[in-house]
């Protein structure tokens, strides 16, 4: 069975309302975020980001997805160095990047769905993912190293209070410097 292509007008909707929930999340933190507001700054209906995404919940879950999603899909068929085809230690320093600028671009997406709604149904596995990503390519890496342990450690590097804060300070690009000057003391020998 074919996949069904998504109407125009439905996909500048969909666009059109998580740019409003991010601009709101960056106005006002998640308390700004109600369906009534989405709505008005979208230029939508009410009934449209209901019928769209269910509930607030689900629309915080949809600005999780997107991006971990894509991360997902890049790693595994994208183009090297973050897909397949490059040495380890590149992969790993394309997926650290990978990984800082989403945090960076979605942190405030983050908070607001781990402080205000249950987490996203799939949390489990895109972490899961990832981590036997950076796991795999850390043993390839670095055979000298614990790749579990160290990659866990790394991979918690971006839900400290430090890096929320260095974002929300407007420090993202030196969070992102630090990211990568931290994957490389790891890979160089």
């Amino acid at each position: 069975m074919a996949e069904r292509r998504e109407r125009a007008d439905a996909a500048r909707n969909r666009r059109a309302i998580l740019e409003a929930t991010r601009t709101l999340l960056a106005e006002g933190g998640a308390d700004a975020v109600t369906m009534d507001r989405v709505a008005a700054t979208a230029g939508v209906g009410k009934g449209t980001v209901f019928h769209r995404f269910g509930s607030r919940a689900g629309l915080l879950h949809a600005l999780v997805a997107d991006p971990a999603e894509t991360l997902l899909t890049a790693i595994t068929d994208g183009p090297p160095p973050l897909g397949p085809g490059a040495e380890a230690a590149e992969r790993l320093l394309a997926f650290f990047d990978a990984m800082a600028t989403m945090f960076i671009d979605n942190a405030e997406v983050m908070a607001a769905v781990y402080r205000s709604v249950a987490p996203h149904p799939r949390t489990a596995e895109f972490h899961d993912g990832w981590t036997a990503h950076m796991t795999t390519l850390l043993a390839q890496a670095r055979p000298d190293v614990d790749a579990e342990a160290v990659g866990g450690l790394l991979f918690g590097v971006f839900g400290t209070d430090y890096a929320v804060a260095a974002v929300r300070a407007g420090e993202g690009d030196r969070l992102r410097a630090a990211a990568r000057q931290l994957m490389e003391s790891v890979v160089s020998r």
